[in-house]
C-alpha cells in the first residue's frame, strides 16, 4: 500500500499530465503525441529482448491465463471520471488532486447486490456493487485545510469506461458536487481477480535493454495507439518503448537508450510514450515483455484494485 504523501506526489504528477499537456516521448516507430515531446531515435531492438517479446506472447496465447483475461472486466482507463467540462480553477483541482472532498448530504442505499458490466459485443458480467460510502471513501482520502469539493449527495447510474475488452457499461455512483450542474462518477463495481501469468518475469535480457514499465495511462479513443509511463535516468537519452504485435497480443519492450555526456544526477525520470499500433487494439492483451504481465493501469486517485 502506498504511503499518502507518495500516492499525493504521484497524483499531482498525473494532475499535471491531464491539464497542461506536459510533453510525451514517442515509442520507436509511433507518430508523436500532442505537446513539445522529442521522438525517441529508433536504434532497433537488441536480440534478447525481442526474443523475451515473443516469448511472453507465444506463453500467453491459448494458455488458460488468456481465457480467464477475455473472460474477466479489467479496467483501462480511471474509475474516476469529473464531471462534464472538468473542474473549475485551481482551488478545485487542487482539491481533487489532493482528494480532499467534504459529505454534505445523504447517500442512496444500495439499490441491489449486484450489477451488470456490458459491453457492445453483447457480453455481460455481473458483479459485487459497492456501497456508495465506500466508493465515496475510495474519492475522498484527504482531510487538511486546503481547498476542498462539496458532495451534497449520491444516485447510482452509469458510466461508460475503458477495459481490456474494449468500451463497457459500468454500474456507477453519481455523486452531486456543490457549483457543478453534472456529477463526478465513480466506478460501483472492482475488477476481476487477474489471472496468473503463464510466464515467469525476465531474468536473462540485461538491465537497460529491457525495463519495467511504469504502468499504462491510457489507450487512444480509436484503439490505435497506447500511452505508457517508462523510466530512464539523466545521463540516458530517454526511453524507448518497442511493440510486438500479434492476432491475440500487443507486447511492449521498454528499455534505456544510450549514455550522453554531460552532468547527471541518480533521479529517476518518468515520462510518456505513445506507441502506435498498425491495427486497434480490440481485445489483444497488453503485456509488458520484462514482466511477462499485463501492463498495469493506475489512475490519478488510485492503482487499479486488478494490480494490488
Amino acid at each position: 500500500m502506498q504511503s499518502r504523501s507518495t500516492r499525493i506526489a504521484h497524483l499531482l504528477v498525473t494532475l499535471t499530465f491531464l491539464t497542461a499537456g506536459a510533453g510525451a516521448v514517442t515509442g520507436c516507430g509511433s507518430e508523436k503525441a500532442a505537446g513539445n515531446e522529442v521522438e525517441a531515435p529508433d536504434t532497433g531492438q537488441e536480440p534478447r529482448a525481442e526474443s523475451r517479446a515473443r516469448q511472453v506472447a507465444d506463453a500467453w496465447d491459448g494458455s488458460e491465463a488468456a481465457r480467464q483475461w477475455h473472460q474477466g472486466y479489467y479496467p483501462m482507463a480511471d474509475a474516476v471520471q469529473l464531471p462534464e467540462g472538468g473542474l473549475r480553477g485551481a482551488a478545485d483541482k487542487r482539491a481533487f488532486t489532493t482528494q480532499n472532498f467534504v459529505l454534505r448530504g445523504a447517500l442512496a442505499a444500495l439499490p441491489r447486490k449486484d450489477g451488470k458490466v456490458r459491453w457492445k459485443s453483447g457480453a455481460s458480467l455481473t458483479l459485487p456493487l459497492m456501497e456508495a460510502g465506500k466508493a465515496y471513501e475510495r474519492v475522498a482520502r484527504g482531510g487538511n485545510d486546503g481547498p476542498h469539493l462539496t458532495v451534497t449527495g449520491a444516485k447510482p447510474g452509469e458510466m461508460t469506461l475503458v477495459t481490456s475488452r474494449g468500451p463497457a457499461t459500468v454500474p456507477a455512483w453519481l455523486f452531486t458536487l456543490e457549483g457543478y450542474d453534472t456529477p463526478l462518477k465513480r466506478a460501483a463495481v472492482g475488477p476481476s481477480k487477474l489471472p496468473e501469468s503463464p510466464i515467469e518475469p525476465n531474468r536473462d535480457v540485461p538491465a537497460g535493454t529491457l525495463v519495467l514499465l511504469d504502468r499504462l495511462v491510457e489507450v487512444a479513443g480509436d484503439g490505435r495507439s497506447v500511452t505508457v509511463l517508462a523510466d530512464h535516468g539523466s545521463c540516458d537519452s530517454g526511453p524507448a518503448v518497442h511493440v510486438l504485435e500479434t492476432g491475440t497480443d500487443v507486447v511492449l519492450s521498454a528499455s534505456v537508450l544510450k549514455a550522453r555526456k554531460g552532468p547527471c544526477t541518480g533521479e529517476t525520470i518518468r515520462a510518456r510514450v505513445t506507441v502506435k499500433l498498425t491495427r486497434p487494439i480490440g481485445d489483444r492483451i497488453l503485456l509488458d515483455a520484462h514482466t511477462g504481465r499485463p501492463v498495469p493501469h493506475e489512475g490519478p486517485h488510485e492503482p487499479s484494485p486488478s494490480w494490488s
